[in-house]
């Protein structure tokens, strides 16, 4: 008999980034259930789907996601009162496991979780969650990001006519102080490359910019693009339970414009970074081995995915050794061995797939449930009218963010700058 799903998620971007929607999507794609989508953000709870058995309950990393703005995780909670009560397996997919992690665990609590599929190593378990590892709960490691299938086949075709005349490439977000000395290997590595690179008259397409960031499709054409791009395990290195820590950087940094990550870290977390070594692979680590990129990396563990000189070239934390690197990448004689290395060993593998994904979710989330009525012909109304709810809710994101858009263009960028900053203090506060 066919199972239902339920997943949870809260998100209003337009295009999705493709990492994402190949994440939410996969359990559409490849569980065999009838798989029912609900964008909490957008929607409240329907009537209609408290009368659905569910045989498990997804609540999605952006769903979770949402609690980077405590108010609103709670208010999104507050619409999910009526799934307390069901009796479906639960399960969480949390990822950024080192901010605001106690209203996860209170939310892991409140709606009877039964398993987490944690991003984060084992051995930060037992900080990240504390007295939950000792219960009855479930926890399993899982990737960031996996590998989707169709990209393979997309990129195949592109691959074999591409031109590479990008030498080292790179994107990645100026990384706030309050993710500690770990988040601060983002910018340093591009700087560093950067002014390296440009001595050496390498051609580069390095940066930190929000402007500059690359959404969709595109990512994937920047990368077939680059013969090298560089990068670092996602994460952090201080646990903030209650994002306090958060709140004092943002609020010291209003005052004090200028200063530098020392200052900070004497100001408001002094003996704090390295509390926590929640570091991880993340999704472009994989895209860059679909799209044949060579890897240049700051040394790490990579979920034991990823092996240095085999898989990646390995960059010292101090980055000390650049020089050598510029060196290889001028000579260029390893690109190809360890591109093709990634390729098979990372992609060819079938180990890393969406498809194994959600096989790892349904293994671990076995439902207790021995008898279940059939309701066959109701599911598949249900699921039917789910279906057309969730194209509409889309739908109604891209115009919304449309017509914001073009209203935006119409106030005056100091008006626009000026708002930023009112509510930057206001969310400081």
């Amino acid at each position: 008999m066919k199972k239902n799903y339920l997943i949870v998620y809260a998100y209003r971007d337009f295009p999705l980034r493709v990492a994402i929607k190949d994440h939410l999507y996969s359990f559409e794609k490849f569980s065999g259930a009838r798989c029912f989508y609900l964008n909490i953000l957008e929607r409240n709870f329907p009537n209609w789907l408290k009368k659905i058995n569910f045989d498990l309950i997804i609540f999605h990393t952006v769903f979770l996601s949402s609690r980077w703005n405590r108010e609103l995780f709670n208010k999104l909670e507050e619409k999910l009162t009526s799934v307390k009560s069901f009796d479906s397996l639960k399960v969480v997919l949390p990822q950024d496991e080192f901010i605001n992690t106690d209203q996860v665990c209170d939310f892991i609590r409140r709606f009877k979780i039964d398993a987490v599929f944690s991003v984060s190593p084992s051995s930060e378990w037992s900080k990240i969650y504390k007295s939950l590892t000792k219960s009855n709960i479930k926890f399993v490691e899982v990737l960031t990001g996996y590998i989707s299938e169709d990209r393979i086949q997309m990129i195949s075709k592109k691959i074999k006519n591409i031109r590479r005349d990008t030498d080292i490439g790179y994107r990645a977000w100026k990384a706030s102080f309050w993710l500690g000395r770990h988040g601060q290997l983002k910018p340093q590595i591009a700087e560093v490359f950067k002014r390296k690179s440009l001595d050496n008259n390498l051609k580069i397409d390095i940066s930190t910019r929000d402007e500059d960031t690359i959404k969709g499709e595109e990512w994937f054409d920047f990368l077939l693009r680059c013969k090298y791009t560089i990068g670092v395990e996602g994460g952090s290195s201080i646990l903030d339970e209650d994002g306090s820590i958060k709140r004092k950087t943002e609020k010291y940094l209003i005052k004090n414009p200028d200063a530098g990550f020392e200052e900070v870290e004497k100001a408001c977390f002094p003996a704090i970074d390295g509390n926590l070594r929640l570091f991880a692979l993340s999704p472009r680590h994989l895209e860059a081995c679909i799209t044949k990129t060579c890897q240049i990396l700051v040394e790490g563990r990579y979920n034991n995915v990823l092996s240095p000189w085999k898989h990646y070239i390995p960059v010292d934390k101090d980055m000390k050794n650049v020089d050598k690197i510029i060196e290889i990448v001028k000579k260029d004689e390893l690109r190809e061995e360890i591109s093709e290395n990634a390729f098979r060993d990372i992609v060819l593998s079938g180990k890393y797939t969406y498809k194994r994904f959600v096989e790892i979710i349904a293994e671990n989330s076995i439902s207790c449930r021995k008898i279940k009525k059939n309701t066959y012909i109701k599911d598949n109304l249900f699921f039917f009218v789910n279906r057309i709810s969730e194209k509409y809710t889309w739908v109604k994101i891209y115009f919304y963010l449309k017509i914001k858009s073009n209203l935006l263009k119409f106030i005056p960028e100091e008006i626009v700058i000026l708002l930023k900053r009112i509510i930057g203090k206001k969310c400081a506060a």
